[in-house]
């Protein structure tokens, strides 16, 4: 696509969305996805009426909203990120943290920042990605004033709860980043519903790694529960709410293999025989994407041809008094908390 010739990253609203610049995505594992299986978000100004907004979420599962937080505001939350994470060395060289360019002569794998399953084998970077978690910059995000305010006024909630084990992940070039999955998979326990936000710390291009949504799936994630929990009436309580169940994969992912899961799901007992794409966004700093539960999603390979890092985190909120995952708030996110 055009950004992929600039010698730096273009505003999204000067990226071209046309058909014919779809952008080449897959996902960790796999071959890329063809033009026919590729669409652009929509997306949707800040400056919407919030009765629009609710549309547009229920209709498509997700709202990706512009400018929900000052630009600079995020970005002091990626070169504080960056200066935590500089002493293990990945960083280019001479770069600024807050453009957070990976060096790319250190292996993908040493640098690996996806969450509790393989991890880099250095107790010293795991300990930064632990700590990242309860950073004063990273509470600052967690509290922004417009995006609580942006949350309270769309959910129509008197007070809204964030759950305390937030996800902040980054994802360097070429390595291993989230799967395919639904959020509803990792917090079964409690029968609220709630609302996830991911926050790109940072401009994310199509190619960079950002999230993707299985068009139109909110349908196939619920049917996949239900179908789960029926499967499930002899599991205890403890293996029922566990998302690394015998009916899972290893990691709790529905998948690894965009291509491959598409594939799946059409030809399935879920899909209806319905063709679906997969959706990516130029992410800009300030973006906010929300989805319900049940939306199929996971991240793109990070090909960025600037060699920039993705970081984003994902929020999960409820409201005040709802029968929420209390799983969810004991502590900050640890490797070994088994979520």
């Amino acid at each position: 696509m055009a950004a992929a010739t600039q010698s730096a990253p273009l505003p999204a609203h000067e990226l071209v969305y046309e058909p014919d610049s779809l952008p080449k995505l897959r996902s960790n594992h796999g071959q890329y996805l063809d033009n026919s299986s590729v669409g652009w978000m929509k997306e949707t100004a800040i400056e919407t009426p919030m009765d629009e907004m609710r549309r547009r979420f229920e209709n498509d599962g997700y709202l990706y909203v512009k400018n929900v937080m000052p630009r600079e505001d995020v970005f002091d939350v990626r070169q504080s990120y960056f200066e935590h994470l500089a002493p293990t060395g990945i960083l280019k060289p001479g770069s600024n943290p807050r453009d957070g360019i990976f060096d790319d002569a250190q292996d993908p794998v040493v640098h690996n920042g996806v969450g509790g399953r393989d991890l880099p084998e250095s107790k010293d970077r795991v300990e930064r990605l632990m700590s990242a978690h309860t950073h004063p910059m990273y509470m600052f995000l967690l509290e922004h004033p417009k995006l609580r305010g942006f949350i309270k006024e769309f959910m129509g909630w008197e007070k809204d709860v964030l759950v305390k084990r937030t996800l902040l992940r980054h994802n360097v070039p070429n390595g291993f980043s989230t799967g395919i999955h639904y959020d509803r998979i990792f917090l079964r326990d409690g029968e609220a519903e709630f609302l996830t936000a991911w926050v790109p710390i940072g401009d994310c291009t199509a190619q960079g790694g950002g999230i993707m949504y299985l068009e139109d799936s909110s349908s196939i994630g619920k049917a996949m529960e239900a179908d789960f929990m029926q499967r499930a009436e002899t599991f205890t309580k403890e293996e029922r709410i566990n998302g690394f169940n015998v009916n899972m994969a290893k990691d709790g992912q529905l998948s690894h293999n965009a291509h491959e899961l598409s594939e799946e799901i059409l030809n399935g007992k879920f899909s209806g025989g319905k063709s679906r794409r997969w959706l990516a966004g130029n992410y800009e700093a300030g973006d906010v994407v929300f989805h319900n539960p049940y939306m199929i999603h996971g991240a793109v390979k990070n090909e960025d041809p600037l060699g920039r890092i993705r970081l984003g985190t994902d929020l999960r909120f409820y409201e005040e008094g709802a029968d929420l995952d209390q799983r969810w708030m004991q502590s900050v996110w640890r490797p070994d908390d088994g979520l």
